[in-house]
């Protein structure tokens, strides 16, 4: 097994006033040659949006898109007609495809958005752009990892162009785990949205996050409530 691990203070920051963000992968202004990707894992961006404030309409292409909110109403608008609002509990994907214009905006003029903007490299390119949100049971991630995102429309949660499989799970104090891989030859990266967790015996805490490949399974012990995301994903597209 190898693994590499990511501290939350060691990840990217920018405050823009309206937007403060943390980056785990390198974006926009923070580059580290070190942090490009994890495989196919392109972005993992932590944003908090000011009440009323927002991302102008804008363009992507050939980019899978995984919005998670955390806190707030995250407002949805594109160019194929799509007017939602996600918040705490939804889980939101884009398949941009041969290109989509969209806005993501806080809906509240009283209270922040918080979500995780998740980008993954899909294995087709120009596909017809897509968009789908699901909202989850919270019995379902009650200590257990749940299938959020995978490549198979017909399966639990939204799909997505890669060979990924993403779940969430809450967890109880003293609550243990184990996550087996899909496949083998992907690799897993750990983030920890709250709590205190070990995972192969490495220690994480709050927004810390582990890279593990070269390996088939993963335990988990959760020595605080917590919550915690998984993203399997292809080493190489």
């Amino acid at each position: 097994m190898k693994t590499i691990l990511h501290k939350a203070v060691s990840r990217g920051h920018a405050d823009h006033g309206w937007l403060n963000t943390h980056h785990t992968f390198s974006f926009a202004n923070y580059h580290d040659p070190e942090r490009m990707n994890f495989g196919v894992l392109r972005v993992l961006n932590d944003d908090e949006v000011s009440a009323g404030m927002g991302f102008g309409t804008h363009g992507h292409s050939n980019m899978e898109i995984i919005s998670i909110p955390l806190e707030g109403d995250l407002e949805h608008k594109d160019s194929m007609g799509n007017t939602a609002v996600i918040k705490q509990g939804d889980i939101q994907v884009m398949s941009a495809g041969s290109g989509i214009q969209h806005s993501e905006k806080n809906k509240n003029q009283n209270q922040l958005v918080k979500f995780l903007q998740i980008w993954v490299i899909p294995n087709k390119v120009n596909v017809t752009p897509r968009y789908d949100q699901i909202t989850l049971d919270k019995e379902d991630t009650l200590n257990n990892f749940h299938q959020i995102v995978s490549p198979n429309s017909d399966d639990d949660g939204v799909w997505i162009h890669q060979d990924a499989w993403f779940h969430l799970g809450d967890f109880d104090k003293g609550e243990t785990a184990k996550y087996t891989l899909k496949n083998n030859n992907n690799g897993l990266y750990v983030f920890i949205l709250e709590g205190s967790v070990k995972a192969s015996d490495v220690s994480l805490e709050r927004r810390d996050g582990l890279a593990l490949w070269e390996v088939d399974k993963v335990d988990f012990t959760f020595d605080e409530k917590s919550k915690v995301l998984l993203m399997e994903v292809p080493l190489a597209n």
